[in-house]
């Protein structure tokens, strides 16, 4: 299977280096100098599961000297997701599998603007990983595993396939799933409930809750997603949001966000694609959201200015 790995950060950086161990041919589209590195000396990945250089069959930031891709992981931000299909629409074929796996609950629904649903496979991933230097990915904790399934629920024999190549790289859990919504749900859920309110009151999950005011704020966010969700017809329950706060609750008292630590860093974040998206589709759907709408009018003026 010729597989591309477009954005080689954390998440495309640790799975994409994973699957050049593998018999498929792997291709990464990287720029700058994590991709001169990559060219000269391949990708050093420093895991607690244990260290591991990965070698692509190829390191490119040109679209036209790939070959043709039976599968595209998308490994960019998902405020990249649009602008990335564009670009490699006249590089794949109909028969082109896209799997996201990025934050966020709509890179599906930006894929399909361009694409046809036939091409596009629902996913996610969990795992604690970024870039450290040029041609370095550090993994410092957390097990790492990917959930994919079909939009439509089938469970397909392309899905299969797909889950079999990631469990060929053993020390990642695979899940195929026949409700790939309600799982990108869950995980959208967690990881927008702390990113926003994080990066507006700059401090780590600790201190977060130890405020009752604060973490007050972030169980009324949770619960504004939630009606979202639920409005869009996902099958949330109520044990999932019970799980999303025990989760959040079992976090180290200095844990912040990647979406936090961007905004605090003055860089272009998900913003939009997490809260912002909530703003919207909360207005689209008739489901108030003014805790959302708080946290991103508050910092929209440093996302303007991060882009700008």
């Amino acid at each position: 299977m010729n597989i591309l790995i477009y954005g080689i950060g954390g998440v495309g950086g640790y799975f994409g280096g994973k699957l050049t161990q593998t018999k498929h041919n792997v291709t990464f589209i990287a720029r700058g100098e994590h991709l001169k590195a990559i060219q000269d000396n391949g990708l050093d990945v420093t895991s607690y599961k244990g260290d591991f250089k990965a070698t692509p069959d190829l390191a490119t930031d040109d679209l036209s000297k790939i070959p043709t891709p039976d599968l595209v992981i998308l490994g960019v931000k998902s405020w990249q997701v649009s602008e990335t299909i564009k670009k490699l629409k006249p590089y794949v074929t109909p028969e082109t599998i896209f799997l996201p796996l990025q934050n966020g609950a709509a890179n599906a629904e930006m894929i399909l603007e361009v694409l046809p649903e036939a091409q596009v496979l629902g996913g996610l991933c969990r795992i604690v990983s970024f870039v450290d230097g040029a041609g370095k990915i550090k993994h410092p904790h957390f097990e790492p595993s990917i959930t994919l399934g079909e939009l439509d629920g089938s469970l397909t024999d392309r899905a299969k396939r797909i889950k079999e190549m990631f469990e060929e790289v053993g020390d990642v859990t695979v899940h195929l799933v026949d409700n790939i919504q309600v799982e990108i749900w869950k995980k959208f859920l967690f990881i927008c409930s702390i990113s926003g309110l994080g990066g507006l009151v700059r401090v780590p999950m600790g201190k977060i809750r130890s405020s009752d005011y604060l973490f007050n704020m972030m169980r009324n966010t949770a619960q504004e997603i939630f009606k979202v969700a639920k409005a869009k017809g996902i099958k949330l329950t109520e044990a999932h949001m019970d799980a999303v706060f025990e989760a959040i609750q079992n976090q180290g008292a200095d844990v912040t966000a990647s979406t936090q630590r961007d905004i605090m860093e003055g860089k272009p974040s998900e913003l939009d694609n997490f809260n912002g998206y909530v703003v919207r589709e909360g207005k689209r759907l008739g489901v108030p959201v003014p805790i959302n709408e708080l946290i991103y009018e508050c910092l929209k003026p440093m996302e303007k200015e991060a882009r700008s």
